[in-house]
């Protein structure tokens, strides 16, 4: 848990906003996803385990997109510990059955976000399961295309630590 978690009031109304964007813009501790795990704020929990903990996200992108979160405090996907990754990953299993049982969607996107940069908004680790209906508002926010089979194979080569990444200097 965090340690301030304990702390923290319910967050309703205009300030939610503001309490979610709060990591991002102050060094002060506090974490909304302890804070639902303790009870402290308010959620719509649909699925828990003594591990983790499921619940209705409050920005969804489609009907019945939840997050998956682990019930002790890791920041991403880089501080999981291996079992607590995978009790998160049952736990999604479990939950993405559930959806697709009652919500009846055509598919569902399992997405992670690790850091700033890949926009990860609350610094607790937590799995979005989003339904999907076909023609939904959600999009892809990135385009593809083949990338260069060389570049392919060198980068495959420094993940398998064959070789090490180019520097400049």
């Amino acid at each position: 848990m965090c340690p301030t978690s304990t702390h923290l009031k319910r967050v309703n109304g205009p300030k939610l906003l503001a309490f979610f964007k709060a990591p991002l813009l102050s060094p002060v501790v506090h974490c909304l996803f302890c804070s639902i795990v303790d009870g402290s704020s308010a959620s719509n929990i649909v699925y828990e385990n003594d591990h983790c903990l499921a619940f209705m996200d409050i920005l969804p992108m489609t009907p019945g997109h939840c997050l998956v979160i682990p019930k002790i405090h890791v920041q991403d996907i880089f501080e999981l510990d291996d079992d607590t990754a995978a009790h998160v990953m049952q736990t999604c299993h479990s939950v993405a059955n559930i959806i697709r049982k009652r919500l009846e969607p055509l598919g569902i996107n399992l997405v992670n976000n690790n850091g700033a940069a890949a926009d990860q908004s609350q610094f607790h680790f937590h799995m979005h399961l989003i339904p999907r209906y076909g023609r939904d508002r959600l999009l892809h926010p990135w385009e593809r295309s083949y990338g260069n089979p060389d570049q392919i194979r060198s980068i495959a080569e420094i993940l398998r630590g064959e070789r090490e990444i180019p520097r400049s200097e």
